[in-house]
C-alpha cells in the first residue's frame, strides 16, 4: 500500500464506497473530489495498477463495460492504512 500513489489510493477508497463501479463511475466520483479533471488515460493505467498488484478485481458489467471491487486483499490492504491514518488524525 504504501507503493501506491495518492491517486490510488484515493480510487482504492472510491471502489471501497461503490458496489462493483464501472470506470466511468469511478471518475466520475473521483472528478467529483479532485480540482484538475481525470482524464481516461490517466484512470485506466492506474486502475491496471491496482488490478496487477491484486488490489482490485476487474470483471465484465456488459461487454462494453467492466466493473471494479476491491479483492480480499485489497480491503485488508485499505483497513490497514485507515487504522494507520486513525492513529494520527481525529477529525
Amino acid at each position: 500500500m504504501d507503493q501506491l500513489t495518492g491517486f490510488q489510493r484515493d480510487l482504492l477508497y472510491v471502489i471501497a464506497g461503490k458496489d462493483r463501479p464501472s470506470g466511468q463511475e469511478i471518475l466520475d466520483d473521483i472528478n467529483d473530489y479532485i480540482d484538475q479533471p481525470v482524464t481516461h488515460g490517466r484512470l485506466y493505467p492506474n486502475l491496471d495498477t491496482l488490478v496487477d498488484k491484486e488490489l482490485v478485481e476487474k470483471g465484465e458489467l456488459d461487454r462494453r463495460t467492466n466493473y471494479y471491487a476491491l479483492t480480499p486483499k485489497g480491503r485488508r490492504e485499505l483497513q490497514r492504512r485507515q487504522k494507520w491514518v486513525d492513529q494520527y488524525v481525529d477529525v
